[in-house]
């Protein structure tokens, strides 16, 4: 399955921007894709505005209702129907965007 990550961010690019620029990265070597990062000046995280993660068209929704996590970004492309066997090892990579934002790494 052909997979279109795209990232809204403000410029320059804040916390979640970033972190979610390097989720987009994740999931571009993780399927072979090309992920894009469009920046805008319009507020509205998780929608049109930023900060937001897409994926095929459809805005990544935090479970949180703050940040998207690896286990949003799964679900979505679970949904989306991506099978388990395309989706492993995926979760570990979109983690270790998360743990540079979080100072672990």
């Amino acid at each position: 399955m052909d997979l279109k990550v795209k990232v809204i961010s403000q410029q320059p690019p804040g916390g979640r921007c970033t972190l979610y620029s390097g989720y987009a990265d994740a999931l571009a070597q993780h399927f072979s894709a090309q992920a894009e990062v469009v920046y805008s000046e319009t507020r509205g995280a998780h929608g049109e505005g930023f900060p937001s993660l897409w994926v095929n068209g459809i805005a990544v929704q935090p479970e949180d209702g703050a940040i998207v996590s690896p286990a949003d970004i799964t679900e979505a492309l679970g949904a989306q129907g991506y099978p388990a066997a395309a989706l492993a090892g995926l979760s570990e990579a979109l983690a270790a965007p998360l743990d540079r934002m979080l100072g672990k790494k």
